[in-house]
Parts: structure tokens; C-alpha cells; sequence
């Protein structure tokens, strides 16, 4: 559920306009709801009533300050996987004792400043960054508190590119090595280890390959504990997926009944980190009809909005709902391809979609564009970073502002012998 709808002929974010909107900034932008972010939190905690649970949103998906704040005022942590999300996670007046520092490739700097902030958890995925981190713990005079990350290799039946728990991925500790590298770290200096993750992947629609991998590391948890370690929290991630299109995921109810069916009485503080569930149909991308050419075949959307501006069919092969922000007045629908204005044939949105009647000029809305759509933008073709407004009932903030060609180019800079001038000539 989500709270984009038809109010009037007029499709509206909670009680906002998107025409109005659409005059004030612009397009394309993102529009985000409030009220969705909200509800979508509070369906997964209640999913997880009597677990003894931590929930850190998982802010690569969405990384917003707006949202972030908004998330963090109902409770939520943080899952962060760049000093760069640290920082942000902060900015937006999260607490590091409610910060959880995962990722493959944390680099020195990024371990010095999470331990500087003193983060709730690092989890780590190598030995290697174990050895690094106990070194730079132990130098700084900390104690780093972590989890290791381990790969069940379990097939999360997911896409290939979002998949993260199998043998073959890069992340975490091979299952086969994880014994013996969990006891190792436990006599490092500088290294509190306090429990396992894990994380198998993105978009999950089988509660499945959840439940092969949950009781794998419920069996590690309790082997660890027979060794002598003090195990005490199981991060196991997040991943669930969303309905973009005939998609049925599991239901937060169901995960949820699940994991208090293979974490019974584990006596474990469980840490979930869910992102995409919370934040993919909290957001709708809303762009303008250039033209609506006619070539030999078939019809082109052509719009304002483009694959660097949301890159998820182009990357993945995603798909997205694509609606009229008029609302229609008949059923009679045609097919077109929808494709942006950039110069690659991958900007392609959809192909032979069947969709109303729209003409140059009318807006359209991209439904579930709230996950990996603005914080995966780029300034390709030497277009725009897009606005993001995020709406509150019938209030609504720019969040985000629009990054034109003249901001960008204040960044660059024409070197001295090619300005022709006695200085480094900027071009902004």
C-alpha cells in the first residue's frame, strides 16, 4: 500500500498535487510520501512483536536525509556501508550508539571513523579487515564490537547482480572457514566479537531460501557457543522484497512468524535491516512527455525523465509501473515504449507497454521509485541531479535540490595551458 492516488481526476501524493508540484520545481523529480515511509516501518515492527529486535534501516536504498529523519523519529537505526552513510546517518541526528557499518570493502579511514564514532557494530566480511581492524583498534586504544558476516551459500532466487549469498558472491566468510575464523578473532586485541550476520540478497519473493539460511546460522551460533564464544546478536539482514509489477513477496507477517519460528529461543538479540521494503513504494518519480513519435512499427514515449535519473531498468531489467497523472477517463489502452531523451539505447524504460492515451506535456508517474532510483542518479549527458520533495499530509519541503550543469561545472576547472591565461581557468 502505498498513498499515491486519484483524488479528482488527479493523481496526488497524500494530499499534495503533483501538478502543483510539477510548477513550483519542475521535472522530472522524485516525490516522496511520509505517511507511506510511516506505515511501512510500523507494518515491520509489528511483524516482529516479542522478538527482541533491532531494526536498521538499510540506507543505500534510499539515503535522503528528509527520509532519514523521518525513519529515525520512529525508532529506526541505521545500516550504513560507507563513511560517507556515517556521516548522513549522523546528519540526519541519528544516534552511532543505533548505527550498524556493514559492506566488503570498509577502507582504513572508514574503520578509524566508525570506531571514532563509537557505531553500535562493525560487521565484518573478510579476514583481512578483521587483522585490519584489530590493528587499528588496538592503535586508537578502542574495542570494536562485531559481527561476522558469514555466506550460507543459499540461493536467494533473486537476480543475479542483487544476489549476496551464494559461494561465488564476494561478500562475507566462507561457511566452510567461518569456525575458524570466529575463534581467532575471539583472541584478537582490540575485537568484542558479539555475533553473525548475514544477508542473502535483495527483492526476495520466497520466504525459502530465508529459512534454509536462517537455521544454517542458528546451527553456527550454537556451535560458537560450544566453543566458548559469547554470541549474543544475529544480524540477519534484510532483502525483502516489493510488488513492482505480478510479484506476491512474503508478507512482513509471514518473515516475521518465520524468523520467531527459527530463532525460538536462541537468546539473541536479532538485527534486521530492511530497505527497500520501507522505502521502494514510498517514492514516485513524476517526468513530462516530450513527444510521442511514431516510427515505422511502433509508437516512443519520449520523456523528460532518463536512465540516468533511474537506471533500474537499464541495469537490472526492472520494472516499473508507469502511470498518467491525469487519471484516465476510458479503459482503451495502446502499446508504446517508453525511453528517455538520452543518447543510448538503453535508456529505455519499457517496451511495447500498453498505457492511456498520453500527448506531449502531460506528466506520468513511475510507481515504487523510492529504492536505488535518486541515490544510484548520475550526472550522465550532463544533465541534472533531480529535486526530492518530500510530502507530510498536505504539507510538502524540498529536500533535495535540483544540481544543474552550472553547479557541476563549479567543480571542474580548464588547466593553465589550455585557459590561455596565467591562472587555472573554472568554468562555473
Amino acid at each position: 500500500m502505498d498513498h499515491f492516488s486519484y483524488v479528482d481526476g488527479e493523481l496526488r501524493a497524500e494530499n499534495v498535487s503533483l501538478n502543483e508540484l510539477a510548477a513550483e520545481f519542475g521535472t522530472p523529480f522524485f516525490c516522496y510520501s511520509a505517511a507511506t515511509l510511516t506505515r511501512h516501518y510500523q507494518v515491520f515492527t509489528d511483524a516482529l512483536s516479542g522478538v527482541d529486535a533491532d531494526i536498521y534501516y538499510a540506507m543505500k536504498a534510499n539515503s535522503n536525509l528528509g527520509v532519514l529523519a523521518t525513519l529515525g523519529n520512529l525508532g529506526a537505526g541505521m545500516d550504513i556501508v560507507s563513511g560517507g552513510e556515517l556521516v548522513r546517518a549522523q546528519a540526519a541526528g541519528i544516534s552511532p550508539s543505533k548505527i550498524v557499518f556493514s559492506g566488503v570493502g570498509k577502507s582504513v579511514d572508514e574503520l578509524r571513523a566508525a570506531l571514532d564514532a563509537d557505531v553500535h557494530q562493525i560487521n565484518l566480511e573478510s579476514y583481512e579487515e578483521l587483522h585490519a581492524l584489530s590493528a587499528i583498534a588496538s592503535e586508537m586504544g578502542k574495542t570494536a564490537h562485531v559481527a561476522i558476516r558469514v555466506n550460507p551459500n543459499v540461493d536467494a532466487k533473486t537476480h543475479a547482480k542483487i544476489t549476496t549469498g551464494l559461494s561465488e558472491n564476494k561478500f562475507g566468510i566462507a561457511w566452510e572457514q567461518a569456525e575458524a575464523i570466529f575463534t581467532e578473532a575471539n583472541g584478537l586485541p582490540g575485537i568484542d566479537v558479539v555475533g553473525v550476520a548475514v544477508h542473502i540478497g535483495s527483492q526476495l519473493t520466497d520466504i525459502e531460501p530465508y529459512r534454509a539460511a536462517y537455521t544454517k546460522v542458528r546451527g553456527l551460533v550454537e556451535k560458537l557457543r560450544g566453543l566458548g564464544l559469547n554470541i549474543r546478536a544475529v544480524d540477519l539482514g534484510g532483502g525483502l522484497g516489493i510488488p513492482y509489477d505480478a510479484e506476491t513477496p512474503p508478507s512482513p507477517a509471514e518473515y516475521g512468524a518465520m524468523v520467531q519460528d527459527v530463532m525460538a529461543g536462541i537468546d539473541c538479540r536479532l538485527g534486521f535491516e530492511p530497505g527497500r521494503m520501507i522505502v521502494g513504494n514510498a517514492g514516485i518519480l513524476v517526468s513530462r512527455v516530450i513527444y510521442v513519435k511514431s516510427g515505422i512499427d511502433r509508437k516512443f514515449l519520449i520523456l523528460d525523465a532518463a536512465m540516468n535519473d533511474l537506471i533500474r531498468p537499464a541495469l537490472y531489467e526492472a520494472h516499473h509501473t508507469i502511470v498518467p497523472v491525469t487519471e484516465p477517463t476510458t479503459d482503451a489502452m495502446a502499446p508504446i515504449d517508453i525511453v528517455g531523451p538520452v543518447c543510448e539505447t538503453g535508456d529505455t524504460f519499457a517496451r511495447q507497454r500498453m498505457m492511456p492515451e498520453v500527448k506531449a506535456g502531460d506528466l506520468v508517474a513511475f510507481r515504487s521509485a523510492g529504492a536505488y532510483a535518486a541515490v544510484m542518479a548520475s550526472t550522465y549527458n550532463a544533465r541534472d541531479l533531480l529535486p526530492e520533495i518530500l510530502v507530510n499530509d498536505s504539507d510538502y519541503a524540498l529536500v533535495s535540490e535540483r544540481v544543474t550543469i552550472h553547479d557541476i561545472l563549479k567543480r571542474e576547472h580548464i588547466p593553465v595551458w589550455l585557459s590561455g591565461q596565467g591562472q587555472e581557468k573554472n568554468v562555473g
